[in-house]
């Protein structure tokens, strides 16, 4: 399908909530009606078409099975919907339930009588005929003048409520099906400039989340690299603790009890130097001979 080149004009959030405040002020059952499009998304033929019958306020849904069409802008007539797809069910939300409550006790709810395709309508005169579209365009004209919001039509209503769902966060597959369309395609279409602009926020979303990823690695490799110095330093003290401490002998039964005290610097033990056995001097100055000599085995001593 083709997008088509249409130009309408959606209010913003603010305009909807001041123009919806006037009308349940200036007109209530017109609030209701546009209350009704802007809530459900629904064409201006199937809300003015909705009977009773198809509303289940305690499952807060409706079935859409019925249109609403001017033939000639005359003759009213109750049509199938526009396509396969328009003829569902669709979700209400509690606003609206909220409106339909309130309407249903306020109006004589008659059920659909099958000789009487107008019997039960939802949305009707106060003699429970059925409003005509151009007299809803009118009003909706009038009120938005009188509301100081800009004019738009009935139909951009329906576009209203995809703006703002799409707006959202909600993703097109849901908005389709609210909307019924035939195919997704169709509400990508139409929406095409909503959609460029979520297609814009999601790859900035992926850019955002990469470039957080990146900060935090990069945060942590400095960590890291800071890190490194202070461990050499904390090593170092702690050798140096080491060194300081006495370290007591292999053999000391304290050897595994903790040391108390000051430190002291261990130095090893001095060597023992071994005396030479005295010479075997006579008192007469004498040495025995290394040899003997003679009979008496002694020679002079070397003075």
């Amino acid at each position: 399908m083709v997008a088509r080149d249409w130009e309408c004009r959606i209010w913003t959030t603010d305009e909807a909530v001041h123009f919806l405040r006037h009308c349940h002020h200036a007109d209530p059952d017109m609030a209701d009606l546009f209350e009704f499009l802007i809530g459900t998304g629904l064409r201006k033929g199937e809300a003015l078409g909705l009977h009773w019958d198809d509303v289940h306020l305690s499952e807060r849904v409706l079935y859409v099975r019925c249109t609403l069409s001017a033939i000639d802008n005359n003759r009213l007539v109750i049509t199938p919907p526009k396509t396969r797809s328009s003829k569902n069910w669709v979700a209400i939300s509690p606003r609206v339930a909220s409106d339909l409550r309130r309407r249903a006790r306020s109006t004589d709810r008659t059920h659909s009588d099958p000789g009487d395709p107008f019997a039960g309508l939802v949305f009707c005169r106060p003699d429970g005929r059925p409003l005509r579209p151009h007299s809803v365009l009118d009003r909706l004209r009038q009120l938005s003048d009188e509301a100081g919001v800009p004019r738009v039509t009935v139909h951009d209503l329906r576009h209203l409520a995809a703006t703002l769902t799409i707006a959202a966060g909600v993703p097109l597959t849901v908005v389709s099906k609210t909307l019924r369309h035939s195919t997704l395609s169709t509400t990508a279409n139409i929406y095409s400039h909503l959609t460029q602009q979520a297609a814009r926020e999601a790859v900035d979303t992926i850019e955002r989340t990469l470039t957080r990823a990146e900060q935090r690695a990069d945060r942590q490799a400095r960590q890291k690299q800071l890190r490194s110095p202070r461990d050499h330093i904390q090593r170092l003290r702690e050798a140096l603790h080491r060194l300081r401490s006495p370290a007591p002998p292999f053999f000391c039964t304290t050897a595994n009890q903790r040391q108390t005290g000051l430190a002291t610097t261990v130095r090893p033990p001095a060597l023992q130097r071994r005396e030479k056995p005295p010479s075997r001097k006579q008192e007469n100055g004498l040495r025995p001979a290394s040899k003997l000599v003679g009979t008496t085995g002694f020679e002079p001593a070397t003075p």
